[in-house]
């Protein structure tokens, strides 16, 4: 509740300050910049879920306005640069509570120093004893506790979603989202999640899925990932290497489902690494949940036929059909579908480029809190939430990168019967999108 109430209180003083004459750019820029520091300070109390919830955050503040998320933009460096460093004696006491006093003899070298921060834990370099590279990833002592203590502050103020959100159904996704952090608590689950994604590529000419050497506890042991991150293909990286990246992702995540049944959830920049092959390397299978779920597939097509081809009338009869709106709640179909068709614009060109600047207009159009905003009306129907939450860290990645592909065929590729839903519409390439 502090979070909303502050927000309330220093827009009153705002207000009152215009009164009294200071320019309203001027406080604008003041409430914006102490709620980014509130905000900061709330979800720093947030022990367990303070790392992965700055990393999402940090990919969507990029969808703000310039003018306004500079101090945004700042608290949630904070928040991701605040996960706490485990000393060596703290790492080195979960190392011989999981593999006994004498756990060094499964190494040749172990590096004491942090080589990478996880949302629960860390990560250290290592070489096994049959001389392979290894990541070590070694979880906090107490993230378990300090993750639920979390996942109760967050079901308390959840409630207060359904006043931005009137239309959703706030509790059963919170739950959902609550489950969906829960797993990532299980190293054992990780690492059967990791196993069949790295049988399922073993062969791919590009796909590159880091074996599992050890599992025990709170430790899991994989063969390091040799190549270059994402984020500095973000950073500095050439056009094809941010094409190469983007869409290998996609496919990653996309494609799959009906043969090894796992859908990868975190295709976050962090865990992804552009090898020198080619292929792309994929680290981190905490989260991930078994796919598609029955129906998913008729959902897909019947939303996307509604959405590309059909008219406000079928659109209606589609949401209503698959939950995305509750029973008895009304919305304006025909704003509706303005607002998707706009969202769905890069299926309708053979190659499309994602930029920040694409994704802010996007989400602006869908976050607005004018009460005419027919996005506030809807619901996700939670058996979606595991796909919602790929969904969205993936366009967030893809826009960093600026990724240029054919988003239509990736799509179709992962789902066939989209084929004939979007051939009516596609027209030709598109080299600049600013336009759209």
């Amino acid at each position: 509740m502090a979070l909303p109430v502050a927000y309330a209180g220093r827009q009153a003083a705002g207000a009152g300050r215009r009164a009294l004459g200071r320019p309203a750019p001027e406080v604008n820029r003041d409430i914006q910049s102490r709620t980014a520091e509130h905000m900061f300070a709330v979800l720093g109390e947030l022990k367990g879920c303070a790392a992965k919830l700055g990393q999402l955050l940090a990919i969507y503040q990029l969808a703000l306005p310039r003018d306004i998320a500079a101090p945004y933009q700042a608290a949630l460096s904070r928040l991701q640069d605040s996960a706490p460093v485990m000393l060596p004696p703290t790492v080195h006491g979960v190392m011989a509570d999981t593999f006994g006093p004498h756990w060094r003899d499964l190494f040749r070298e172990f590096d004491d120093r942090r080589a990478a921060a996880a949302s629960i834990g860390q990560v250290h370099r290592g070489v096994w004893h049959d001389g392979r590279a290894v990541a070590v990833k070694v979880m906090y002592p107490g993230a378990r506790a300090a993750v639920e203590s979390d996942l109760v502050q967050l079901r308390r103020v959840s409630i207060l979603a359904s006043v931005l959100l009137p239309g959703a159904d706030v509790k059963s996704v919170t739950e959902a989202l609550c489950e969906s952090v829960r797993t990532e608590l299980d190293y054992a689950g990780e690492a059967e999640n990791q196993r069949t994604f790295a049988a399922f590529y073993q062969d791919s000419a590009e796909f590159y899925v880091p074996p599992v050497l050890e599992q025990r506890g709170d430790v899991l042991i994989s063969e390091w990932v040799r190549g270059t991150p994402a984020t500095r293909i973000i950073a500095s990286g050439t056009r094809e290497q941010r094409d190469r990246v983007g869409e290998l992702m996609m496919r990653f995540v996309l494609t799959g489902w009906e043969r090894h049944g796992l859908l990868y959830c975190d295709p976050h920049p962090g865990n992804l690494f552009l090898l020198p092959d080619g292929r792309l390397g994929v680290a981190d299978f905490g989260a991930c949940a078994p796919w598609p779920h029955p129906g998913f597939i008729d959902l897909v097509v019947q939303m996307c036929d509604a959405i590309f081809n059909g008219g406000p009338a079928a659109l209606e009869s589609a949401v209503r059909t698959h939950g995305f709106a509750l029973p008895g709640r009304e919305f304006d179909p025909v704003a509706l579908e303005s607002a998707l068709s706009a969202c769905g614009e890069p299926v309708r060109h053979d190659r499309f480029r994602l930029t920040t600047s694409w994704l802010r207009k996007q989400v602006l159009r869908t976050t607005s809190l004018r009460l005419t905003n027919v996005m506030r009306e809807l619901t996700l129907p939670p058996a979606c939430t595991p796909f919602a939450r790929a969904s969205l860290t993936l366009v967030g990645t893809l826009s960093q990168l600026e990724c240029e592909c054919d988003y239509g065929a990736e799509l179709v590729r992962s789902v066939p019967e989209l084929g004939g839903v979007f051939a009516p519409v596609r027209h030709g390439f598109v080299s600049d999108v600013s336009a759209s």
